[in-house]
């Protein structure tokens, strides 16, 4: 299958492209290398050293044998994006090239516009090529679980069956985003599914959880092939965040109280899924919704799970409560279904101890390189 991995060098992006080319399939990455450009904006790094992406490549052809092509571009240049898909002929399009960060969305005015503007236009052009050269090709768009919020009732995937004065209709679920970012994959959703009904494209819209953990097999074969983890307060996730802070002796920050319950997934679980979704393809002018995760924790479940961790690799993490700089609720009912991955065959890595403390001593191999003055939350909802 020749498959094109839109956002290619980043978090999930990179170990895509060589999960996908390891099993055979022809891959294309398509990128406009800006997530390096925010590290230098915001005056972080990986965890991992990152080599350039055509390092990363060339890395991957001596070491597998493989090739994988590369488009370095903008999607929000819809000329970019049309040649590249008249070049490349992807059947299947693997859309991670978006800004993915809610506290960058929310820093100020400026990243609030380039958050929406970049991931709107930028799907858009993708909707719009997918039409105009490759009608039949599937588009595997990533979402996220915070298009939903934290509503009252149990959260379905993607639809709700609704009865209203006699009358029945399964309608798409009620969305409460979050943050700007997170209204901006509200709008990508809204748009793909009109795309899906006006011109038969056929997509699947995968709503992920936070991701966790680091290494993949393919990753793990060469420094060279590693891929990124952040720690900061804009780019770093609660879990990898925590690992990271405990290595380096810094308090385990939790937002308020820490009853914020969110759904979570390991890594290679993200790329499971997308291959699942890539080798079973939705319908011509379906626009199929899967909620893509494996297990639900509160960020105070898992600050004591990594402190419990440290302390037993003989390290003290102590826990402390920060004012939130978020307007969420901290308490909350929260309950996803996510059965349709399930069914397609997904085997999720749960979360354990060992990954914990792999995640740990991998921060402590590169303590060096974590700047802990950019790990307090620099950007407010208020």
């Amino acid at each position: 299958m020749r498959i094109m991995i839109a956002g290619g060098d980043g978090f999930c992006g990179w170990p895509t492209a060589l999960y996908f080319s390891n099993r055979g399939h022809e891959v294309a990455i398509l990128d406009n290398m800006i997530r390096r450009k925010w590290d230098e904006e915001l005056g972080t790094q990986s965890l991992t050293p990152i080599f350039s992406l055509e390092e990363r490549i060339g890395a991957w052809k001596e070491t597998s044998g493989k090739d994988i092509r590369m488009y370095v571009g903008d999607l929000t240049e819809y000329d970019f994006v049309e040649n590249a898909m008249r070049e490349f002929q992807p059947e299947a399009f693997v859309h991670y090239a978006e800004q993915r960060s809610a506290p960058y969305s929310m820093i100020d005015r400026q990243h609030a516009v380039f958050t929406q503007v970049n991931n709107v236009v930028g799907t858009l052009n993708v909707l719009f090529a997918i039409k105009n050269i490759v009608p039949d090709c599937h588009l595997i768009k990533l979402g996220t679980m915070g298009e939903y919020g934290t509503p009252n009732i149990d959260i379905e995937e993607g639809y709700l069956k609704v009865s209203h004065k006699g009358r029945e209709d399964v309608l798409p679920y009620p969305k409460q985003p979050f943050s700007f970012y997170h209204l901006s994959k509200v709008h990508d959703s809204h748009n793909i599914m009109f795309t899906c009904k006006a011109w038969g494209i056929r997509a699947t819209d995968l709503n992920q959880g936070v991701v966790y953990g680091l290494w993949t097999d393919e990753c793990k074969v060469d420094e060279r092939l590693y891929n990124r983890v952040d720690y900061d307060g804009v780019f770093g996730t609660a879990l990898n965040r925590f690992c990271i802070q405990a290595a380096v002796g810094h308090d385990l920050t939790v937002y308020g109280k820490g009853g914020q319950t969110r759904a979570f997934l390991d890594i290679r679980d993200t790329l499971q899924c997308v291959e699942l979704a890539a080798l079973n393809p939705a319908d011509k002018g379906e626009f199929r919704v899967f909620n893509q995760f494996t297990e639900q924790f509160s960020v105070l479940e898992l600050a004591e799970r990594v402190s419990e961790v440290a302390k037993q690799m003989g390290m003290e993490a102590k826990i402390a409560h920060l004012q939130n700089p978020r307007v969420e609720k901290e308490e909350h009912y929260y309950k996803a279904i996510h059965t349709k991955l399930i069914d397609l065959g997904l085997k999720p890595h749960l979360l354990s101890d060992e990954l914990i403390s792999n995640m740990i001593e991998t921060a402590i191999r590169y303590r060096d390189r974590v700047n802990v003055g950019v790990i307090a939350p620099s950007a407010s909802w208020r």
